[in-house]
């Protein structure tokens, strides 16, 4: 048989396989080939591509052929190996077995591993073991998996037969590989920010483990040069028993230098119940000077919305606690039996309820589920009173009935508005205010029920709530004045049912407060075009300095020739008509495009914008006990939970980012061409 351009070579060892008597091996510069003498098919012939698929290539081309071939003898070879030949299936990993029964990964017996240089069946591509221990660590700090896996027998025995030339590394190894990759990072996301031309929002977050150890969360959320909204997770520090509250507002301001954002700092949002006012003081006063902020502070010190929420419902839970208490009991007496549950739908059938509602305890650890078990049990509320031999402490009254039905309609309403928060993808500043604002006035009503406990339960929720709206009001309301289907008209709209006869004064305050924070920056925005100040830096210090005593002038300047000089941005803005209402909406994309039009208000936009309202993630939206580090990471040390915490964020694929092509994929695929 003649083959153009190929070398017959010899063959270094006696192939045994009986597949071997109707192939021929042949190289072609670095890659061999296996040729069927038969109907000289080209196969691969490499030594770990194994002889499967020879074997099956020639019980299809000898039963076609009229060779005459008995092929009983492929097949008994076949079988033959199978039952020699170690595979996944005969590792059992029963909890039953002894421990003496496990195939430890010393004694399985895998195919003779092959030389380094050695070229595998990848199409054109070359085996690379430091490329695919990269991907590996990627792997496991991207979907959170433990470091230990790569010690699993399982974990071994699928990387070898998937790839026997890849050797699996230690655990120190990969969690070495880690650090590395962290410190890459890293610098990739430091100069990012020191680029940026917006400023930056910080969210503070609590979190908790299963060791009760607290940690401290620090996320970077900005808007990007390109109108889209952005988070990075800076820091996450293990708070150990030296970390008293005094000392957390230093360890804030740590990670503000360490990433040197506190020049660019415009908003900090912590979540209600981990941070006091005296450590936000601390922090306002060592970062006071020269920020693009209100006289007062209130837009640098944002509560989220939805920590604020959930604590508010945990008041409505408690003063609920008894008579929940014994809707659980009904349902776990309801469940007890085949022969009661039976019982209970006859009763309903009955009655003629036809509800599709289905009766289920609740989670206690999620609110939303104890709503929907109440919203459930009301509708069966008839039914219940029926039920032969409940307990008669179980038993409620209509009191009890009505209490159970009020407080529900609460807990719907705070249902309906958290899911707008944690099931938005860009959830931009403001989409906070209308749903706050209907908080606030139902809880007006609630306070007005005759019904003395609802009262008192409603008057609670309120007062926590007044809080939250007294540091927070000012911030919502801007960032809804900046969406151009709103402007001031939104506010005037809450502000007359919220405040009454009050409510000019109280509009007049935000027009206000709007008015100077629109000032500096139309004082910053002066200085960069006189080249005294950059894009992204803070405003200009009114405090004395010996080589130029006229800083002030340049503000005065400014703001007494404001009357002199054309109609401002601002003003511009709120005199033109709101934008019309539809679902379409994109505030960002709005402001990308008219950015021209408003330079010095689109600037501004960018900023209030992006600041986070809430903090709290869609799968925590409902949780009573906050966010939990997960057992496998609770065990590493605080260096190691960082880096972990912080580079899972920063590879973490976009929606957008999908393309596996794409260079700056963090999965990327990078074949080494022969």
């Amino acid at each position: 048989m003649e083959v153009l351009n190929e070398s017959t070579t010899k063959k270094p060892k006696r192939l045994t396989s009986v597949v071997w008597e109707h192939f021929e091996k042949v190289r072609k510069a670095d890659i061999w080939y296996a040729i069927c003498v038969h109907c000289h098919k080209k196969l691969s012939g490499s030594s770990n591509s194994g002889t499967t698929h020879l074997r099956n290539h020639l019980l299809r081309c000898l039963k076609k052929s009229e060779s005459g071939y008995d092929v009983s003898q492929l097949l008994t070879a076949k079988k033959r190996k199978k039952e020699n030949t170690l595979s996944i299936e005969n590792i059992s990993f029963d909890e039953g077995r002894k421990k003496d029964e496990y195939i430890k990964p010393a004694i399985i017996n895998y195919e003779p591993e092959p030389r380094k240089d050695e070229v595998f069946n990848l199409g054109n591509g070359r085996f690379d073991q430091e490329r695919s221990q990269q991907d590996l660590v990627r792997m496991i700090i991207l979907h959170g998996y433990p470091l230990a896996m790569v010690d699993h027998v399982g974990f071994k025995v699928f990387v070898k037969n998937l790839q026997p030339l890849f050797d699996v590394v230690p655990n120190s190894t990969v969690e070495f590989s880690c650090m590395e990759i962290y410190e890459k990072e890293k610098i990739k996301v430091y100069e990012m920010l020191s680029k940026l031309h917006g400023r930056i929002n910080l969210a503070v977050e609590m979190w908790s483990s299963p060791e009760n150890a607290e940690h401290l969360c620090f996320t970077a959320h900005y808007i990007d040069d390109d109108w889209k909204l952005q988070k990075k997770i800076l820091n996450f520090v293990t708070l150990d028993s030296s970390h008293t509250e005094d000392m957390l507002s230093e360890v804030i301001i740590k990670c503000l230098m360490e990433w040197d954002i506190e020049c660019k700092l415009f908003a900090m949002t912590f979540d209600e119940c981990s941070i006091d006012d005296d450590i936000v003081l601390r922090i306002k006063d060592r970062i006071s000077q020269n920020r693009p902020r209100l006289s007062n502070g209130q837009l640098l010190d944002v509560r989220s919305s939805a920590h604020v929420l959930n604590s508010i419902v945990q008041d409505a839970m408690e003063a609920l606690k008894v008579v929940i208490q014994k809707i659980r009991g009904s349902i776990r007496y309801v469940k007890s039996s085949q022969s009661i549950q039976g019982k209970f739908n006859e009763i309903a059938q009955q009655a003629g309820l036809n509800s599709q509602k289905i009766l289920a305890l609740d989670c206690p650890l999620r609110w939303n589920t104890t709503f929907f078990m109440l919203e459930t049990a009301l509708e069966y509320r008839s039914i219940f009173y029926q039920l032969p031999e409940l307990d008669p402490e179980l038993v409620m009254s209509n009191e009890e009935w009505e209490w159970v039905s009020s407080i529900t309609r609460y807990l719907k309403l705070f249902v309906e508005i958290i899911n707008v928060f944690s099931s938005n993808r860009s959830p931009t500043a403001n989409i906070y205010f209308a749903e706050i604002c209907d908080v606030h006035i139902q809880l007006i009503e609630w306070c007005k029920t005759p019904d003395n406990f609802l009262s008192s339960v409603a008057a609670k929720m309120k007062t926590k709530f007044d809080k939250y709206w007294s540091k927070c009001s000012l911030a919502l309301a801007v960032a809804a004045i900046l969406d151009p289907r709103f402007k001031m008209k939104l506010v005037e709209y809450y502000f007359s049912q919220i405040y009454g006869s009050t409510a000019l004064d109280r509009i007049k305050e935000v027009s206000d407060g709007l008015k100077e924070l629109f000032n500096a920056y139309s004082i910053c925005s002066t200085l960069i075009d006189q080249g005294s100040a950059l894009p992204g830096s803070s405003l200009p210090s009114t405090s004395s300095d010996g080589r130029d005593r006229l800083k002030g002038f340049d503000k005065f300047l400014h703001e007494t020739s404001q009357s002199q000089s054309s109609i401002s941005d601002l003003e511009k803005y709120l005199e033109e008509p709101v934008f019309p209402r539809n679902c379409d909406f994109n505030i960002l994309n709005w402001w990308r495009v008219h950015t021209p039009r408003y330079p010095i208000l689109s600037m501004m936009a960018r900023d209030v914008l992006g600041t986070p309202m809430s903090t709290l993630a869609q799968e925590s939206a409902f949780n009573a006990g906050g966010r939990v580090l997960d057992s496998c990471r609770s065990f590493l040390n605080p260096v190691t939970q960082q880096a972990l915490m912080c580079a899972q964020d920063w590879l973490r694929i976009q929606p957008d980012d999908l393309n596996p092509s794409s260079s700056h994929h963090p999965l990327s695929v990078s074949v080494e061409a022969n």
